[in-house]
């Protein structure tokens, strides 16, 4: 099974946090809503330690005060296969009105509404997902089957610099 963990030291103890790492934000326009994802590689919540957790994250823009509230535009998240098949895995979800997670931010991000449960572990381990130790995720905001954004990333954990990451089979 894939374990990323994120020592952190902290005088004479090593500690071991649950690592999430933020996409750059990135935009439904020139004036739209400012964005970013937010992955758990070891899971987060019920999918802590089984799965690969991910999730969508709106943010506190400069043009906030010009646009409508709350979030509405459907969102999808697909991890992408690396490899001839191309069966990449995805979610969509059309946000609640009603959650806090899609109102206008008034602290610097919002409270991140996604899927804790994304993909399992076992599914990233046998599949072609990872390539060169690193995987690629993509985020999609839609309305009305108009495509406002896209944003394409790759995470690899292994070469992180800022982080010393733990790669168990």
């Amino acid at each position: 099974m894939l374990s990323y963990t994120y020592k952190a030291l902290e005088g004479p103890q090593t500690v071991l946090c649950t690592l999430s790492l933020y996409s750059q934000p990135f935009y439904t326009g020139y004036f739209g809503y400012k964005m970013c994802a937010r992955v758990y590689l070891n899971g987060d919540g019920m999918g802590k330690g089984t799965h690969l957790s991910l999730f969508f994250v709106v943010m506190r823009g400069e043009y906030d005060a010009l646009l409508p509230w709350p979030f509405k535009q459907k969102v999808t998240l697909m991890l992408m296969d690396q490899g001839p098949a191309r069966k990449h895995l995805g979610d969509a979800f059309k946000p609640d009105p009603n959650s806090s997670s899609f109102r206008r931010p008034v602290a610097e991000m919002n409270i991140a509404s996604g899927c804790p449960l994304f993909v399992a572990q076992t599914v990233l381990e046998n599949g072609t997902y990872i390539k060169e130790d690193t995987i690629f995720i993509k985020v999609t905001a839609r309305q009305d089957d108009k495509i406002l954004s896209i944003l394409c990333l790759g995470f690899s954990p292994v070469k992180q610099r800022e982080a010393a990451w733990i790669a168990a089979l």
